[in-house]
């Protein structure tokens, strides 16, 4: 039996999400919550086996979850299932240490059946996240690019932490609080992230963010 906790912010998928999980009889919903602290206390408790974690959360988002999961607990897997397309989070999350990336808009048997996959410690590569993998490695290959690569790719994961929180109109202080950094570390990345991305300013983040569906 396989122990699955479930955090999204909306009670109707989570509903939706039991219910069908349900209908299987080697996975069993033991877990239950709607924010990335809640995520963390789950797996602080070990009562799941494999944990489903949205992006969009309000307290806490769930790439800056995902990166507190993975600090404390390496080895619990945890499948992120978006509302977001692939091409927007996957490869970025995949590399910091997530291991699946859903759509919402999936077959719900392939949110069953990546569950059996990561329980088993293994990766859950959908064939749109194998297609953007391989164009990254094609890239990599040639000494460039991938054409399509999104320059966020490129950013390191305290530095994407970063860049959401910014793009959303978080302050450098409020920032360096929830991250537990300092606020000369947190403008350190912001002058990072903007050079990346080859921005000048926060608002310019933030229309980056919108256009390319990192926030909504």
């Amino acid at each position: 039996m396989i122990r699955i906790g479930i955090v999204d912010d909306h009670a109707i998928v989570r509903t939706g999400l039991r219910q069908f999980l349900s209908d299987h009889v080697d996975l069993r919903v033991t877990g239950e919550g709607s924010s990335g602290h809640e995520a963390l206390d789950m797996a602080r408790k070990g009562e799941v086996d494999v944990l489903l974690l949205d992006i969009s959360m309000p307290d806490q988002s769930g790439v800056d979850a995902l990166a507190a999961i993975k600090a404390r607990f390496p080895e619990l897997p945890v499948l992120i299932l978006s509302g977001f397309p692939e091409a927007h989070y996957a490869t970025t999350l995949l590399r910091q240490g997530a291991s699946g990336y859903l759509n919402k808009e999936c077959d719900p048997e392939e949110i069953a059946n990546a569950i059996r996959l990561v329980s088993r410690g293994r990766r859950y590569i959908s064939a749109a996240v194998a297609e953007q993998l391989a164009d990254s490695v094609v890239g990599g290959s040639t000494g460039g690019t991938a054409p399509d690569k999104p320059l966020h790719e490129a950013l390191s994961e305290r530095e994407f932490q970063v860049f959401l929180r910014l793009a959303q109109g978080e302050t450098v202080g409020h920032i360096a609080e929830a991250l537990f950094l300092s606020v000369k570390t947190v403008s350190t990345y912001r002058t990072r992230v903007l050079e990346k991305l080859k921005l000048q300013t926060n608002s310019d983040l933030t229309y980056y963010a919108l256009k390319n569906g990192l926030i909504q």
